[in-house]
């Protein structure tokens, strides 16, 4: 409901100007009384001092070049300009623009041009039954109170935090290429090692069978060598599968469908560890981080949103001004004209509660938001702090690893020689081969292990990066 105050004088009548003088009054003292604050945001958490490991080499916002791998980086290259969902992405960037620039438009006026005609029949009063009205107008409403303003800001907080959010997902795109990349390595590598295996178990099966033809051994030997080569064969299956769907996922990621990804796959390789990254100062590293500035302009947004419905409870004040040229003949449209300054102030009265329901939901949204924030700045923090942990401790783990690996190596040299002098039987054999081909496979999981753990904590720490995309529509 809406108490409306209107008036429609003559441009030159001196009524029209007291209204103007009044008009202004009001909206001066109105104006220094009722404009509504943004509150201040006070972020409910404490910050780290420090992380509980650093490194010393420099932050790099290509954190994947630092592995060395030029096929690594052509893949990543192409991929941030042929991806799919990180081109939506930016297509929600521009879309949020777009939705800025109707936000704005509300502190402009705005202007119509209209071309009205009829004919009656039977003819009324109007000579030739024709009535036909050229007009142009002009509407202006008076931001008062800022909730149009409060609006256009809410809209340029989602524009950023949008901008952001298509950095996170380029963050992503790389981060997942890379671990698709290091997957498919470690799965060649496994490759030749099973190949490897493979060659062993099968001159180790001819030896048996000389030698259980000169009776030296049992034919039972004979099936567990087959069934070692077969559980073995077993494993290579697997490894085919498993690079060929790795092969599919990278075609993915580059825009391509499944089947023509082309990888040379001689030159596979798992790369070494690169130095550790310097951590620094935990908030200053957090802040760096996309989803945490998304999450960040999400809620500076949702404040500004509820300045803007707390504005909405508050009169508004319209100007609208109309020229019309009007006749009972078209052909003399251009001899009659008239013009019409209108101004109104509104003020809502009773909605039902509406628009202080309308407030209170725009308050708790901005709540939620505050809150939102903070989980995700905790979570950052987790991020990074999990990853340290755990490539400490997965640093540990292959050592292990790798010395037991070392100690089976050896074991089952000596149950060979053992073996061949006759002194123990060949299940003592089989099982030290076997144990010692699992190792092998193990060992390249457990480095490929760390790599997928160095990549997580580079994403944890990752800021964005500017893509060629986006350093285009900016030289543009």
């Amino acid at each position: 409901m809406y108490v409306k105050s209107m008036i429609q004088p003559t441009i030159k009548s001196t009524t029209f100007e007291i209204f103007l003088v009044i008009l202004f009054l009001i909206i001066g003292f109105l104006s220094t009384s009722c404009s509504p604050d943004i509150s201040p945001v006070k972020l409910p958490y404490d910050t780290l001092k420090s992380f509980s490991a650093s490194g010393d080499s420099l932050k790099n916002t290509q954190w994947w070049t630092s592995f060395n791998d030029r096929q690594l980086n052509e893949l990543i290259d192409t991929a941030l300009s042929s991806n799919f969902s990180l081109e939506a992405a930016w297509n929600r960037l521009e879309a949020a623009e777009f939705s800025l620039k109707q936000a704005r438009s509300g502190l402009f006026p705005q202007v119509d041009l209209g071309l009205q005609s009829g004919i009656s029949r039977p003819k009324p009063d109007f000579v030739g039954g024709e009535n036909t009205r050229l007009s142009l107008g002009v509407s202006y409403e008076a931001d008062l109170w800022g909730r149009i303003r409060y609006a256009g800001q809410a809209e340029e907080y989602r524009m950023e935090a949008t901008k952001y959010d298509y950095q996170a997902a380029a963050i992503s795109l790389t981060g997942e290429i890379t671990l698709s990349w290091f997957r498919l390595q470690a799965a060649y590598r496994q490759q030749d090692i099973i190949d490897q295996q493979i060659a062993t178990n099968e001159k180790t099966l001819a030896l048996i069978r000389v030698r259980f033809g000169s009776g030296q051994v049992r034919g039972v030997d004979i099936l567990r060598q087959q069934q070692l080569i077969a559980s073995t064969k077993e494993q290579q299956i697997i490894l085919e599968t498993n690079v060929r769907t790795l092969e599919n996922q990278l075609a993915i990621l580059l825009g391509k469908p499944p089947g023509l990804m082309s990888v040379d796959s001689l030159k596979a390789r798992i790369p070494d560890l690169p130095p550790m990254p310097s951590t620094g100062v935990p908030m200053q590293l957090i802040n760096r981080r996309p989803d945490i500035q998304s999450s960040f302009y999400q809620m500076k947004a949702s404040d500004r949103d509820m300045a803007s419905a707390i504005s909405a409870k508050y009169p508004r004040l319209n100007f609208s001004l109309t020229a019309a040229i009007r006749s009972n003949d078209i052909n003399d449209l251009l001899q009659s004209q008239a013009v019409s300054l209108t101004g109104g102030l509104l003020a809502p009265l009773f909605y039902g509660g509406r628009l202080k329901a309308a407030a209170n939901q725009a308050e708790a949204v901005r709540d939620q938001q505050v809150n939102n924030y903070a989980q995700a700045v905790l979570v950052a923090f987790q991020e990074v702090e999990n990853a340290l942990i755990q490539e400490e401790q997965q640093v540990r783990r292959i050592a292990v690893v790798e010395e037991r690996l070392d100690l089976a190596q050896r074991a089952n040299q000596q149950l060979q020689t053992e073996y061949l002098n006759g002194s123990i039987q060949y299940l003592d054999v089989l099982t030290g081969l076997n144990q010692e081909q699992q190792l092998q496979r193990e060992l390249v999981t457990a480095r490929l292990n760390l790599l997928e753990i160095r990549v997580g904590l580079y994403r944890a720490l990752a800021g964005g990066f500017e893509t060629k995309r986006a350093s285009q529509e900016d030289q543009s």
